[in-house]
């Protein structure tokens, strides 16, 4: 079985029961003959822009119009479609194991070629390259925004006691102590969805493992019981500095509590900002890195593509899909992006960003981050799940056994194209 039909089975057995996508058009010509591009994205939430994009396109452009779906349930939705080879021009995905799969299925066109490429963030560019399982020859998605993870506070709160922003582990300790010693709350972390375990999770693991550790596993090289311990030793230490119960409270208690002042930081994304303002919109928020080490030298943004676009190697007009990605990477529409959305820009130009990030500008700035962990985690192994039994049982050696077990059995077929690359190429 070659590599693609390989790849396309794992795909395949990801999908289960899904509702299918009709394409926009029965052909990809109107009825006055402009050129369709069908653009099929995965932010639902972002609904609002893509719309006035869409819009202000279709204004503009005499040859081509675009046609933008917004569904729900994207992931799903396109892989369904892949499979019914049933192909829209470009997808709007996020830079994780589905992209991997993307790829390495031979679902997304190369686009080396691509002019635009020039104007992206190369540390951003590098992070998708490292997405794939064995190495690719080619581009294969264009970087548009991203977000960052670490740790919001209140900074109306922080200038009223005085306090400082950690820049080592124990640095952070000292001041989630001199916080609770004043009676506050040092963190909220709404642990019941098991989601936002990841978020701490990610925000230490970028400082503490190797950001290639989950290929070395794959190669035979490393193990997470060495990799992890002390990520899962430090989720453990912080748990004393939350809310009681943090397992009752789900990611939207924690947004309103930290909202309201019930607490001083809060273990999150800037992705959570827009949610936590509906609660208070006069909320005065920064961020900072999360300082996993006693190395300052070693703290690192946690920072993964939120957001990228690819075009599909069955798309019939790749200079019309090409028109389109000129045009949202144009500055006023990126821009707008990030105003919505509160993100951070792939494209290595001047922005303005929200005062949220301002505490990890330097940062951002100097391409210095590394991506999520858990965008090379199979969804099967539901590492949320395990990261809240580590939380709630405490016991880190069965927590890092499992995590070795569960990544062989999970990544068994991936396992074997590496081993296969391997003896191929003398790797």
């Amino acid at each position: 079985m070659t590599r693609k039909k390989q790849l396309s089975v794992l795909l395949i057995a990801a999908i289960g029961v899904a509702a299918l996508l009709t394409g926009c058009s029965d052909s990809d010509k109107t009825a006055d003959g402009k050129t369709i591009v069908e653009l099929v994205h995965y932010k639902p939430e972002a609904v609002d822009v893509f719309e006035q994009l869409e819009a202000e396109f279709n204004a503009t452009h005499d040859d081509v119009q675009l046609k933008i779906e917004s569904p729900n349930d994207a992931m799903t939705i396109l892989k369904t479609r892949f499979t019914r080879e049933d192909y829209p021009d470009i997808i709007g995905i996020g830079g994780d194991i589905n992209y991997s799969y993307f790829v390495d299925a031979d679902i997304l066109r190369d686009i080396s070629d691509y002019e635009g490429l020039a104007d992206i963030k190369s540390s951003y560019v590098d992070i998708l390259e490292g997405l794939e399982f064995v190495p690719t020859e080619g581009t294969y998605g264009v970087p548009y925004v991203a977000n960052a993870a670490g740790i919001l506070y209140n900074r109306d709160m922080f200038e009223e006691h005085g306090w400082k922003i950690p820049e080592t582990w124990d640095e952070l300790i000292a001041l989630c102590d001199e916080i609770q010693s004043e009676g506050i709350l040092p963190f909220y972390f709404g642990f019941k969805d098991t989601w936002t375990c990841l978020a701490p999770w990610n925000a230490l693991a970028v400082d503490l493992a190797d950001a290639d550790i989950c290929k070395q596993v794959n190669l035979g090289e490393a193990t997470f019981t060495e990799a992890y311990r002390e990520t899962a030793e430090k989720m453990l230490e912080l748990l004393q500095y939350g809310e009681a119960g943090p397992f009752a409270y789900g990611y939207n208690d924690a947004c309103t509590a930290f909202a309201n002042g019930q607490s001083a930081m809060y273990t999150i994304g800037s992705y959570a900002v827009p949610q936590i303002k509906q609660v208070n919109p006069d909320m005065n928020i920064d961020s900072f890195v999360m300082p996993g080490s006693n190395n300052k030298e070693d703290n690192v943004l946690n920072s993964g593509v939120d957001l990228q676009f690819c075009v599909t190697k069955e798309c019939k007009n790749v200079e019309a899909a090409y028109e389109v990605l000129d045009f949202l990477l144009e500055h006023d529409n990126v821009q707008a992006y990030l105003d919505n959305q509160n993100a951070v820009p792939c494209k290595d130009e001047e922005f303005e960003l929200a005062s949220e990030v301002d505490g990890m500008r330097e940062y951002i700035s100097e391409g210095k981050m590394t991506d999520y962990q858990d965008h090379y985690y199979p969804s099967e192994m539901a590492v949320d799940a395990q990261i809240q039994t580590l939380l709630i049982e405490q016991d880190v050696d069965a927590f890092l056994a499992k995590f070795d077990t569960d990544w062989v059995r999970y990544n068994r077929d991936i396992i074997q194209l590496v081993e296969k690359y391997q003896a191929e190429h003398g790797e």
